[in-house]
């Protein structure tokens, strides 16, 4: 198991180097990854997907962007996935995961990126007499401490 993602995270299966994985029948977000440092246990994300069924997807590598996974990561026996079917989740929560992750990882072989960053005009700016500071309050000296 892997965690991707902000925060938390979300757990993913994998990685698997992805040409001897068959993927399973099922609805999942995806990470298609590679190890730069070959001696190291860490990943660089370079394609984030999702999809209704993985058997779909045409994998290992007739997928449409396989070509860029394998280039990026310098050979097919070098591209790993990691999978993540959401528990209860819709299409529509899915999408949101990997446009999630997409833009925390940046992926090179996505071609839409996403800015998780929140503009100002998005929220505006606002005042309101209840969102005065907390009082600090001291320990109630009748209680023992425990």
């Amino acid at each position: 198991m892997i965690r991707l993602g902000s925060l938390a995270g979300y757990p993913f299966d994998g990685p698997r180097l992805l040409g001897g994985w068959t993927p399973p029948a099922i609805a999942a977000v995806y990470a298609i990854a590679y190890r730069p440092e070959p001696r190291h246990e860490q990943y660089a994300v370079i394609y984030i997907g999702h999809s209704d069924d993985l058997t779909t997807e045409r994998f290992p590598f007739q997928h449409p962007r396989a070509a860029c996974w394998i280039r990026r990561a310098g050979s097919r026996w070098k591209v790993y996935v990691c999978s993540y079917e959401v528990p209860g989740g819709t299409r529509p929560h899915r999408e949101q995961i990997a446009r999630e992750l997409t833009a925390v990882y940046r992926p090179g072989c996505n071609d839409q990126q996403y800015d998780q960053t929140w503009k100002q005009e998005w929220i505006g700016e606002y005042s309101a007499p209840t969102a005065a500071p907390v009082a600090r309050r001291e320990p109630d000296s009748r209680r023992p401490a425990t």
